[in-house]
């Protein structure tokens, strides 16, 4: 799939834009000032796969700690800033990246600190347009459309390029689907720099996963899109669980198991959510591209087996193990996962052995 190509730019070790793999963001929900707890929150998210971490700056004490924050986690640090631009000041020299969103911050002098701080730290700036919070001129002439964000965006990248700055992102975030992706489709091809997708104010666990796959999806096949954070309630593991689904669902990202399984029908003996809960379990640590088809009858499973690197087919009392294609063995109980998860164990070597061996 073609994908517009933007200018390269780097949070920290990360490269986001030009040919950089599409990077999954998210942020902490304590006080970060609580370095202890914050750490820990920025621990999972490192452990869950997250490239990139946000933190909220809303004071004084939560700028004081990032000093102490980014000396203990491993994975970029972006501050995020509201309202009062001095805690940007504050921030850039202890972060990676800030996040403004000009809507709030203020005047072009304010606007224009923030620029110089980071110029000076050689961090970029994500300019972070909300459909919520435009500035008043945008807002009294659009209101919270998708071209009073593109406006914003607009103006206030033009802002920082006349202030010499030309290290930024952008996003156009609003709470809802169709404003997301029509902000995101009409500033794409209006300037150079990367996009952080996202929608905000998602909502739950599962309100977020359809809005953020409606939307983030549509926009990554289309092209669009250089790192992107799912903004979920109250979670943090699900956030980066779900943006990597998003990213392998929409062929953006080839790492890790493609599942295909059977939707269940009366066909079915034998208890195939529970097994296709075991397997995916052990398969955790799998990082190949490979595509596994876990089916509870015969009926589908030889035809879809013929696209899968590794099948199983349940059965009664018994079932199959088949590798492109071909059948390996008929096992039954805990034999039967125990034997399937090895091979797909089998073949992320071997996939990683060819990839060495140039093959």
């Amino acid at each position: 799939m073609q994908r517009y190509q933007t200018k390269q730019i780097h949070v920290g070790s990360v490269a986001i834009g030009g040919d950089a793999p599409i990077s999954v963001q998210s942020m902490t929900f304590t006080k970060t000032a609580n370095i202890a707890a914050t750490k820990a929150q920025i621990d999972r998210l490192t452990l869950a796969g997250c490239d990139i971490v946000r933190v909220a700056v809303s004071d004084e004490a939560d700028a004081k700690a990032l000093q102490q924050l980014r000396a203990q986690i491993t994975i970029p640090l972006v501050a995020d800033i509201h309202f009062r631009y001095k805690l940007a000041l504050a921030a850039a020299p202890f972060v990676d990246c800030i996040r403004i969103n000009p809507g709030n911050i203020g005047s072009k002098d304010k606007i224009k600190a923030v620029v110089e701080a980071c110029k000076e730290h050689q961090i970029p700036i994500r300019i972070g347009v909300n459909a919520g919070s435009l500035e008043a001129q945008f807002e009294k002439k659009y209101g919270p459309t998708p071209e009073g964000m593109v406006q914003s965006a607009l103006y206030n990248v033009k802002l920082l390029e006349d202030f010499g700055f030309t290290t930024l992102k952008v996003s156009l975030k609003a709470s809802d689907v169709p404003r997301t992706i029509a902000a995101y489709r009409a500033l794409r091809p209006l300037v150079p720099y990367p996009f952080h997708l996202g929608v905000t104010e998602a909502g739950t666990l599962f309100d977020s996963s359809i809005k953020s796959s409606m939307a983030l999806g549509l926009l990554l096949m289309e092209g669009i899109g250089d790192t992107m954070r799912v903004s979920i309630t109250g979670s943090l593991e699900e956030e980066v669980q779900v943006a990597k689904s998003i990213l392998k669902f929409s062929g953006r990202q080839q790492e890790g198991i493609y599942y295909v399984s059977c939707p269940t029908c009366g066909r079915i003996e034998a208890d195939l959510i529970g097994s296709l809960e075991k397997i995916k379990q052990n398969l955790t640590h799998i990082k190949a591209p490979l595509h596994v088809s876990v089916m509870g009858c015969a009926v589908n499973a030889l035809g879809e087996a013929k696209s899968a690197d590794i099948a199983i087919a349940f059965g009664k009392g018994s079932g199959l193990i088949i590798k492109k294609g071909e059948v390996l063995c008929r096992l039954r109980g805990e034999e039967l996962i125990a034997r399937f998860v090895q091979e797909v164990e089998l073949a992320d070597k071997e996939y990683f052995e060819n990839l060495a061996a140039g093959k």
